[in-house]
């Protein structure tokens, strides 16, 4: 893997920051990677554009920015319209399905589609659509493992809702799977 830089992107109040938090402490405690994280967000906070950027590494990590990020998750439109011109030939974009109204077809990414808070409301709240997206992530990225992931939630989750927290996380996790083993139909962008 060497050094891999990722951004999770969208709004205010959708968990990107803990995304971030939660992958960085996964891979570096779980997974034995060094990993910095740094974020972004509109003065608004809760509806407006928000981003947590983070470099992954099997070495030190020495420039904490990202300036090349190989992988986007954007689970807004305005994440979208914003971040994914990005991503180099071969990058990797995942989007919110529901949310998202890709403008092109990006035949030179990896675009991988989840119904992130669908799926949310369907496990109980839309506030775990981070979850379901982070479950997607682990499985579609190959970057950090289901294991590790679920071993950081305690302590960046509230208590009360870990078990609920795992289960969104494992839903999007299987969805992931499936889309990467050719068992989920990835539509063509509009």
């Amino acid at each position: 893997m060497s050094t891999t830089e990722i951004r999770f992107s969208g709004f205010g109040g959708q968990g990107i920051i803990r995304c971030a938090l939660i992958t960085g402490k996964a891979l570096s405690l779980y997974d034995d990677k060094f990993a910095t994280m740094t974020q972004s967000f509109g003065p608004e906070a809760r509806g407006s554009a928000c981003a947590a950027q983070l470099v992954v590494s099997d070495d030190r990590v020495l420039y904490p920015y990202i300036t090349h990020p190989g992988i986007l998750m954007a689970l807004s439109q305005e994440a979208y319209d914003k971040y994914w011109s990005e991503l180099p030939k071969g990058g990797l974009l995942i989007v919110e399905e529901d949310l998202v109204k890709m403008k092109a077809e990006h035949p030179d990414l990896n675009v991988q589609r989840v119904p992130a808070t669908r799926f949310a409301e369907e496990v109980g709240n839309r506030l775990f659509t981070n979850l379901v997206a982070l479950g997607f992530f682990s499985a579609v990225s190959g970057i950090v493992s289901a294991d590790a992931m679920k071993k950081a939630l305690p302590g960046l989750v509230p208590d009360r809702f870990l078990k609920v927290n795992i289960k969104a996380f494992e839903k999007g996790y299987d969805y992931g799977v499936a889309a990467m083993q050719g068992g989920v139909k990835q539509e063509a962008a509009a």
